[in-house]
């Protein structure tokens, strides 16, 4: 597998992170809400991020400690970037059945992208190597699994939500955020609080969707087009 093709999963991953979308999908979290608070009740995106820049650093030991973290709470991107360190030992020692567990585990809601790379990962182990990561993977899926990792975020988003004064109310339009840190900090930017809160960020099931909506759609190239020219018709080929 070429270095190009290794890195296709960690491409995908920042095609679909707020503000960096491109080639056909929309953004679909507003960059605006990603404060350090919103951060805090969303652990999937808040070790994706810290994962991904220590990925961009090459302190892979680093990214697959925090890449774990975000996995933990449902996050299929971080699990297939895990399946990709694994299958080039990028930070870990090279083990393909481990890889192609956690690919399994990152295909699990039947994401095109994630599906073809388990496709491609199986077809690429032998008889060995296949039974190995059938045998091995029961433990990820038992940590890692959406059985057991979406609980745990949606436990997060709850107890966040309980914390929010006037949400449950609904009068979160009425609220005002004043970002304290984070890149906004400093600026004097402040959000609306039905902006903020809008459900497909804090309800569990509203969230998931919004999670298919990202990832079901597989990434589209973007192909530029120059302007049109005038074609001499006695001069085209037969």
């Amino acid at each position: 597998m070429s270095r190009t093709a290794r890195l296709a999963i960690l491409v995908l991953c920042l095609a679909a992170m707020p503000a960096m979308a491109s080639g056909g999908r929309a953004p679909e979290i507003d960059p605006q809400v990603m404060t350090e608070g919103f951060l805090a009740a969303h652990p999937d995106l808040r070790w994706r991020a810290e994962g991904l820049r220590a990925y961009e650093g090459q302190d892979y030991a680093r990214a697959l400690e925090y890449f774990e973290r975000a996995a933990r709470y449902a996050d299929k991107p971080s699990q297939a970037i895990i399946a990709g360190m694994y299958w080039e030992g990028m930070g870990v020692a090279q083990d393909r059945p481990l890889a192609y567990a956690w690919m399994d585990i990152a295909a699990e809601r039947l994401y095109r992208d994630f599906l073809l790379g388990r496709e491609a990962y199986w077809n690429a182990l032998g008889e060995a190597g296949r039974a190995d990561a059938l045998r091995r993977g029961q433990a990820i899926l038992a940590e890692y699994g959406d059985h057991v990792a979406k609980p745990r975020l949606e436990k997060t988003l709850r107890r966040a939500m309980r914390q929010t004064t006037g949400s449950r109310l609904g009068f979160a339009g009425l609220i005002t955020i004043i970002p304290f840190t984070g890149p906004l900090a400093e600026t004097g930017f402040t959000l609306r609080g039905d902006q903020y809160y809008d459900s497909d960020y804090w309800e569990p099931e509203a969230y998931w969707r919004l999670q298919d909506r990202i990832w079901k759609a597989p990434v589209r190239e973007q192909v530029d087009v120059g302007g049109v020219e005038q074609v001499d018709p006695a001069g085209k080929p037969d």
